[in-house]
């Protein structure tokens, strides 16, 4: 599987951000790391406009056929925006150095409500949602930037009106 760019723009992205890799990181780990990235950005994809080029067998959710800006701007149906390749790269960099930070495990059964260690005791907020899909969003890490940078790429969420 590949993820989005490749590890030369990866490393230059990176780099231009000011972030360091660590010391011995090598090109299999940045490979690894875009991967886990790139899955990160398709799960946005119900929320991305047009459907894929390739179809159901094409590997990831970029490029698509038939997608827009915010603006509605057409976009080509044989590329990948450089925002979502960076987005990619942010989500990457951040798996690189923590790894599975941005795909945490979710059980709802096992939520610690109140955890003490010798003298500190904390006592975390809870939610009383029974729902996978509202545990789960809890659970998943929103990072700015990358929403920041994807934004441009997403179908606006309108409320629903009730005709009779």
């Amino acid at each position: 599987m590949a993820g989005y760019g490749d590890n030369a723009g990866f490393t230059s992205y990176a780099e231009a951000a000011g972030y360091v890799f660590p010391d011995g990181t090598s090109d299999a780990q940045k490979t690894a790391a875009r991967q886990r990235g790139s899955l990160v950005i398709d799960r946005y994809e119900p929320r991305f406009s047009g459907k894929r080029t390739g179809g159901y067998a094409q590997e990831r959710a970029w490029p698509r056929t038939g997608a827009t800006t915010y603006y509605g701007e057409a976009l080509p149906s044989d590329t990948v925006p450089v925002a979502i390749i960076n987005a990619s790269y942010e989500a990457a960099f951040i798996e690189l150095t923590n790894p599975g930070s941005l795909s945490p495990v979710v059980t709802g059964t096992s939520t610690v409500k109140r955890e003490k260690v010798g003298q500190l005791e904390v006592e975390y907020s809870t939610s009383s949602s029974t729902e996978i899909d509202q545990i789960v969003a809890l659970a998943t890490p929103v990072v700015t930037l990358i929403e920041g940078l994807l934004w441009p790429f997403l179908v606006p969420i309108l409320p629903g009106a009730l005709v009779v």
